[in-house]
């Protein structure tokens, strides 16, 4: 039997830049699913992305699935992209495994918690605005060190910076002022241990960024800062945050485990030779 893509519509270009088409999943001209390719608005036209895979019940394990996704492949190449990526829920085990097994690498996963009473912070700590100078000093490390970790999973470095550079504009228009979001250092004894970056998505608060200090790691001050997270969340009025953590990223993972945060999705991606 043969498995095929089969357009079902032209190819779309949006107004953000990215570009995408639906397919029909056929075996020997039946369908029997669908398949949805676009490129990727944060990482550009190099990067391809499976926005939906879907194959109907009576035709499932029995691998078009797998088919499909390699056949997007070879469409992503015909577009002229390096790298193809896709997002799985983190309760789509048979997904997971899926692209897992056609050699996708886990690049980040997202997670949650859902909040109850506010935490106490350790005695001795206390969280405070950063001020405007703070922030300007901030930002250019955090925009380096971003851009880095995005460099360390397969992001060429052009393409890395871009990336930080377009999503701090992004996301912080008006810089510090920018509407709901909200910068804080994290003092201990009256030293700065720390810093913390949150934000509002819909009716959840976001963990952009969290970071104890370099001489002041491996004393617990992670552990506070997120509780500082939590404090802000519910002052905000609200009970779940979420964060994205880097694969590899090992003690922040085991960090946000012991807190309580359940993965809620996996991004995996896989360079197209």
């Amino acid at each position: 039997m043969t498995t095929t893509l089969r357009p079902t519509e032209p190819l779309q270009h949006a107004s953000d830049g990215t570009r995408s088409r639906r397919y029909q999943v056929c075996v020997n001209s039946r369908p029997v699913g669908g398949i949805h390719l676009g490129t990727s608005p944060s990482f550009g036209a190099t990067v391809a992305r499976i926005l939906d895979l879907c194959i109907e019940e009576p035709d499932r394990r029995r691998g078009r699935a797998t088919v499909a996704a390699l056949a997007a492949e070879e469409v992503a190449r015909g577009w002229g992209c390096r790298q193809i990526e896709v997002q799985v829920p983190a309760d789509a085990e048979a997904a997971l495994r899926l692209v897992e097994a056609l050699g996708y690498v886990h690049r980040n996963r997202g997670m949650e918690k859902r909040l109850g009473l506010p935490p106490e912070l350790p005695a001795g700590s206390r969280g405070r605005p950063m001020t405007e100078a703070e922030f300007e000093a901030w930002l250019g490390h955090e925009s380096e060190a971003y851009a880095r970790s995005w460099m360390e999973r397969g992001v060429p470095e052009t393409t890395a910076y871009e990336r930080a550079r377009r999503d701090h504009v992004t996301a912080l228009p008006q810089g510090r002022s920018t509407e709901n979001m909200w910068f804080s250092v994290l003092e201990h004894e009256g030293t700065r241990v720390g810093t913390l970056w949150l934000g509002l998505r819909g009716d959840k608060v976001h963990v952009y960024n969290v970071e104890a200090d370099e001489a002041h790691r491996g004393r617990g001050h992670g552990r506070t800062l997120m509780l500082l997270a939590e404090t802000r969340t519910i002052a905000a009025d609200r009970h779940v945050v979420s964060l994205s953590v880097f694969a590899g990223n090992t003690p922040a993972e085991r960090l946000y485990e012991s807190l309580g945060y359940e993965a809620t999705q996996y991004v995996l991606y896989k360079s197209l030779l």
